[in-house]
């Protein structure tokens, strides 16, 4: 029994901590208008959806433990949501923004508020459209410091700070390129440009005198918070003459590494450390895809920005130094690269405590692309005559129209979706060599995966080669899991889990499902909600790529769903 005087020192050091907490912590009021601006590049103006006018949209810069209430008023002609990509959104998780499945879209001319707090995350994270195809341009930064007096965990504090925004660009409204991918059944298509903090750089027509430029002192250290916002393109990303440290990705911190070049996966984000160390110059950062579908057509432009010395003299900028470096990139196809850059994360904890062991879900999931069968016509004209597909575990995801996921499971709205989704594929194969074509075509259902409050769950992610092998950027909301194994191949249950890593595994969001192979993850479901898993290619989502868990509610204070806020969009 604790003595009532100690109780009392307890309490007023708990009452004292918290008044501390709320003293260093900030509420951010801010106000999202979507709205059709009009935008020039590659020398014509036309108008795309903006968020303030801006593209990108504002960047959102708070501390670990701020909190955030953000009115988005549509005043666009199409609905619309916003999700806060990595937030976790505990206890607010009608704020995570996909639509259909946390919230029904918010409708033009109308306006719902997000509210929600940062716990016990900083770093790099980002915010987006996550309305069908809209996100090509609706789309910005959040920038999470740690809390006041917090340091950064790595040597070299910045002296300067930047957010580095890789995108697509289309010449054409991407509403109608995504209507007429649907009508066809092909795959739509790719970008015009792509761009860097939304300009596409020097080698495009009509676009060098806007290109982008970071200025630096010499000696500086530089952190450049790389966000890939692309719609459904994998990009490298390097800086000429410079070396790249990564020091962290999607808000979590990594075990500090070097590298000349970085991928970025849809959806991922990844922070990089530079020393401005070279002779003072123009040196151009530069980003071009990853493309790892054999035939698919892609965007194979460069996109180019400029770190700039300020120590460059006047007179040199009309001379040789003027022309900035170009950096080399890897090849479309750098695989290697890519895995040999993946394999190198690892997170700054080397306690295994946090990692789940006693595994008490364990799933094994196919991903990847399929077809439809149809007779040959205009709205068939995939490989074959076929409309594209995609699916995990042979089920090809269908949003609901009529309810969200949450509200249907919140209030028990019957019919909107089915707890069935299957644990392993249907039938064992060569994933990623023959696929029997009874598997060529998917299962269409509204399938969510039931999780008990608690639950240590371990999932396997397959690629497979219906189509094509592909590199898959899998996305799961509510959720920070770690990453416990890569490989090539079809993952070997009794070969691979020997030789995975418990130890030290990287944290992430976003997870890139290797070309031709596998990736394994672990996390606890202790997020009470619907929370949607999918692949961060914009095409393959709209195809069916996704899935969604449902987390029960748990025992005890906080570990239950919130009621609806009384502005929550209806359908």
């Amino acid at each position: 029994m604790i003595p009532r005087s100690t109780t009392a020192i307890l309490s007023l050091s708990v009452t004292f901590i918290f008044a501390a907490w709320l003293a260093n912590s900030e509420t951010h009021y801010l106000e999202f208008v979507v709205q059709s601006t009009p935008i020039k590049r590659l020398c014509t103006s036309r108008s795309i959806l903006t968020v303030n006018g801006q593209f990108p949209g504002p960047t959102i810069e708070v501390r670990d433990g701020d909190s955030l209430v953000i009115k988005v008023i549509n005043r666009a002609l199409y609905n619309v949501t916003i999700h806060w990509h990595g937030i976790r959104q505990r206890g607010t998780q009608w704020a995570d923004g996909p639509e259909y499945v946390t919230q029904c879209p918010i409708q033009p001319g109308a306006a719902y508020t997000y509210r929600f707090s940062i716990q016990d995350q900083d770093g790099t994270l980002w915010w987006h459209a996550h309305s069908r195809w809209i996100r090509a341009t609706v789309y910005g930064a959040l920038v999470i410091y740690p809390k006041l007096g917090v340091p950064y965990p790595f040597q070299n504090h910045p002296d300067k700070d930047f957010p580095v925004i890789l995108g697509e660009w289309w010449d054409t409204d991407i509403l109608s390129i995504m209507r007429q991918a649907l009508f066809s059944g092909a795959a739509p298509n790719v970008s015009d440009a792509c761009t860097i903090n939304g300009q596409p750089g020097d080698f495009y027509r009509c676009s060098s005198l806007d290109t982008a430029t970071f200025y630096v002192e010499a000696g500086d250290t530089v952190l450049l918070r790389v966000i890939n916002a692309a719609l459904n393109q994998q990009l490298f990303f390097t800086v000429a003459n410079h070396m790249l440290t990564v020091v962290g990705a999607d808000a979590a911190y990594n075990k500090p590494f070097t590298t000349r070049v970085i991928m970025v996966g849809p959806g991922q984000t990844t922070n990089v450390l530079l020393t401005a160390d070279q002779p003072p110059a123009r040196y151009y950062m530069a980003t071009r895809a990853y493309a790892t579908a054999q035939g698919a057509p892609f965007d194979n432009t460069t996109a180019t920005a400029i770190l700039e010395y300020n120590s460059v003299p006047c007179h040199s900028r009309k001379g040789s130094l003027y022309t900035p470096v170009l950096p080399r990139l890897p090849p479309y196809n750098g695989t290697a690269t890519v895995a040999s850059f993946t394999s190198q994360f690892r997170s700054l904890s080397s306690s295994n405590a946090q990692i789940p062991t006693d595994i008490d879900e364990n799933l094994f999931i196919t991903v990847g692309l399929g077809f439809y069968n149809c007779l040959p016509s205009p709205t068939c004209q995939g490989p074959n005559a076929t409309r594209f597909a995609s699916s995990m575990n042979n089920v090809s995801f269908v949003l609901p129209r009529r309810a969200s996921l949450l509200q249907a499971y919140y209030q028990s709205i019957p019919g909107v979706y089915t707890t069935d989704f299957p644990p392993v594929p249907p039938i064992q194969f060569d994933y990623t060599g023959n696929v029997p074509r009874a598997l060529w075509q998917p299962v269409r259902g509204t399938k969510l995966y039931k999780l008990k409050y608690g639950s240590k769950v371990q999932i396997v992610f397959q690629d497979t080669g219906i189509f094509s092998t592909e590199d898959h950027p899998i996305h799961l909301h509510g959720h920070q899991f770690y990453v416990v194994g890569q490989g090539f191949g079809n993952f070997n249950p009794s070969r691979d889990s020997t030789n995975f890593n418990l130890i030290d595994p990287p944290e992430r969001n976003t997870i890139g499902v290797p070309v031709g192979g596998w990736a394994a993850i672990r996390f606890v479901a202790d997020n009470p909600g619907v929370w949607l898993m999918h692949c961060h290619i914009d095409a393959h989502l709209t195809w069916g790529l996704a899935m969604a868990f449902l987390v029960d509610n748990g025992p005890g204070l906080l570990q239950s769903v919130d009621r609806p806020p009384l502005d929550l969009p209806q359908c």
